[in-house]
This record gives C-alpha cells, sequence and structure tokens, in this order.
C-alpha cells in the first residue's frame, strides 16, 4: 500500500520501481557505462597518476561522458540535494571494491575536502556521502576532518591540466591531530580527469603522514 501511495521512482527516467533498494530503475542501470577498473592492474586512473602520486591501486566505477545519464545523476547530487543518490552509488562502489581481488579493505576512507565556505553553502560534500555508501558495505570508518582545503579554488572545467595543477598546489594539508600513521586510506571523489586536485590531496597526505599507504577510488573517470 505505501509503495502505491508513495511510488519509488527511477532518478534516472521517473519510471516506477518495484525494488526498493535501488535508486535507477534496471534500463537506465543498462545505460552507465561501468569501467572494470578495479579489477585491471595498470588502468587508465592509474595511468593517469604514474610519476605524480605513489598509490597502491586506483579505480573509477563508470565512464563519464557529457550529456549522459550519469552527468544527469551526478548534477542531481551534486547541485539538487541529492544525498540519498549519492549514498546509492557508494554502496555500488563498495560492493565493486569488496569483490575485487586487488584492492584491500582500507583501515579508513577519506572523502575529498571541500572548502568549509563552499561546504556551508552546498550544505554537504558529496564526496562524503559516497564515502558513507562505501563504508556502509565495508564496515570502515569515514574520516571527514583528517584533510583539509585551506583555500578556495575556482572550478577545474575548462582548465588546461597545467592551470588545474597550479589551481589547487598547495591548498591541501592534514589536520594536527590526524592519526593515519601506518594506515591503509582509501581517498574518494566523485570524478577524475587529469588527477590534479587528487594528486595534490594524495601527495599532501603522503608528505604529512609517515608510513601511509593510499588508493584511489571515485565514481566516474572522464577521459581529459
Amino acid at each position: 500500500m505505501s509503495h502505491l501511495l508513495f511510488p519509488h521512482l527511477c532518478n534516472g527516467c521517473g519510471s516506477d520501481l518495484i525494488n526498493g533498494y535501488h535508486l535507477i530503475c534496471l534500463k537506465c542501470y543498462q545505460h552507465l557505462n561501468e569501467t572494470g577498473f578495479a579489477s585491471l592492474p595498470g588502468n587508465p586512473v592509474e595511468k593517469a597518476l604514474w610519476g605524480r602520486l605513489m598509490c597502491n591501486n586506483a579505480m573509477s566505477q563508470y565512464y563519464f561522458t557529457k550529456d549522459s545519464l550519469l552527468q544527469q545523476l551526478i548534477h542531481q547530487f551534486k547541485y539538487k540535494d541529492n544525498k540519498e543518490l549519492a549514498h546509492y552509488f557508494g554502496t555500488l562502489m563498495g560492493e565493486t571494491l569488496q569483490a575485487s581481488a586487488r584492492f584491500q579493505v582500507p583501515d579508513a576512507l577519506i572523502p575529498l575536502p571541500l572548502f568549509p565556505d563552499k561546504e556551508y553553502k552546498r550544505g554537504y560534500n558529496q564526496a562524503a556521502l559516497l564515502c558513507e555508501g562505501i563504508a556502509a558495505v565495508l564496515q570502515v570508518p569515514v574520516l571527514n576532518n583528517a584533510v583539509l582545503r585551506t583555500r578556495y579554488t575556482t572550478t577545474q572545467t575548462h582548465k588546461t591540466r597545467m592551470e588545474r595543477w597550479q589551481n589547487v598546489e598547495g591548498v591541501f594539508m592534514c589536520a594536527a591531530n590526524t592519526e593515519l600513521q601506518q594506515k591503509n586510506i582509501l581517498l574518494v571523489d566523485d570524478v577524475i580527469t587529469t588527477g590534479a586536485t587528487i594528486e595534490a590531496c594524495g601527495n599532501a597526505i603522503l608528505e604529512d603522514v609517515p608510513d601511509v599507504q593510499l588508493s584511489i577510488a571515485t565514481l566516474a573517470y572522464a577521459a581529459a
């Protein structure tokens, strides 16, 4: 009866859903282009970071293309307050990581931080919501305040590779009371393109914390 009064609609196309767990219908899900990177050593995300960031493994769940269904769904949880959708995608990432023979279960998850003013205006950090979904599957803690973003940066969209790197250089630092030493950390973000932001954040962690192991997971990979 509750399904009739409050129908569960697909976040992609608006069609009625039967399975209450999923937030997108099977037809829409089939339009999401999975990468398989979690099981692929030397995948494009790892290649993008070679020589720039020392990480154990890196993966993205889906390929990102302009004007795609995935772009529409990311826009919903990034700018339209659809927090449930971000958590849902996080659980899918968690299931993929759990099934991967390459990724060890991390000791903790770190969401790529937003500048505090930006997070305050948005009301949340979308990377933190993805982390919560991953954590629900892997049963590990999310360290929301372990890494700080120390200044505001303009959007990376439409910048060249060099401009992206210059835009985020020196932006991140670990909090003074962060206890990451000798831990296996998974750094999480929504989309990776050139990897400049992930690189800056990951290197800040490696420089500030001795004996830390770092891996990367993003929801989407957009070829630069």
